[in-house]
């Protein structure tokens, strides 16, 4: 933009402000009204319709499936794309932050008159990268399997095994695949360092904090047998 251009949208500018009207009293009052009138029908429809209520939540549960709202899907997407441990931090505070300082900052450092997204290059790539990005991590994030399945493939011998693993909570400390948790050791090759019977002695007899399954065989044996069977199958790629 060259210095006639500038002055004469610097020349219109002013005339557009000095037919306008203020923001206070005139702004604030519609922002106002609308706000009111949205707050209304909230309690309208509370009163009328009521609030949904699930049922009671089961701390002992082993199916319980946590799912963030959908808005906050890209950023569980992120965790699950983020594997190393030491860089759940980045995923989780760095990077969101990162950007909110840099949306919050954009009228400080970039101060061009030009709204026009076709003579603005960088910006218009850099939002439309952005919009594209946590697009494509919230479908993911949306059709990504439940944390509490193992979706390592398995041999048909050892499926019910497979159900039992997940089913007894081994995922809320362990990995298996790519889901569970880092708080215990990754047993997705545990099979090729410990045997059966190594495993069986582990489970009824583990290393705190790590629950013990002593009782579990005791109660259902055929069962444990088959947690035992499925767990020791685990030989990553073999």
């Amino acid at each position: 933009m060259d210095r006639r251009q500038r002055e004469q949208y610097l020349r219109e500018y002013s005339i557009l402000k000095g037919q306008g009207k203020p923001f206070f009293p005139y702004a604030i009052a519609k922002d106002g009204i609308m706000a009111t009138i949205t707050i209304l029908v909230i309690i309208l429809m509370a009163v009328l319709f009521g609030a949904e209520l699930g049922p009671k939540a089961d701390p002992t549960t082993t199916t319980y499936t946590p799912r963030p709202e959908w808005y906050f899907f890209f950023l569980f997407e992120l965790l699950r794309v983020v594997k190393p441990p030491e860089l759940v931090f980045l995923a989780t505070i760095g990077i969101p932050t990162i950007c909110l300082m840099l949306l919050l900052l954009l009228p400080f450092y970039d101060r061009g008159p030009e709204r026009n997204p076709l003579r603005r290059p960088i910006a218009t790539t850099a939002g439309i990268a952005t919009i594209g990005a946590m697009t494509y991590l919230t479908v993911l994030g949306a059709l990504a399997g439940s944390p509490t399945e193992i979706e390592l493939a398995t041999k048909p011998q050892y499926e019910e095994g497979k159900e039992i693993t997940a089913s007894a909570g081994c995922l809320g400390c362990h990995k298996i695949g790519e889901n569970g948790n880092t708080l215990g050791p990754n047993l997705t090759e545990i099979g090729a360092r410990l045997g059966r019977d190594a495993i069986a002695r582990t489970l009824e007899n583990p290393t705190a904090p790590m629950p013990s399954y002593a009782n579990y065989r005791k109660t259902n044996p055929e069962q444990f047998d088959k947690l035992v069977q499925y767990v020791a199958s685990l030989k990553g790629d073999e």
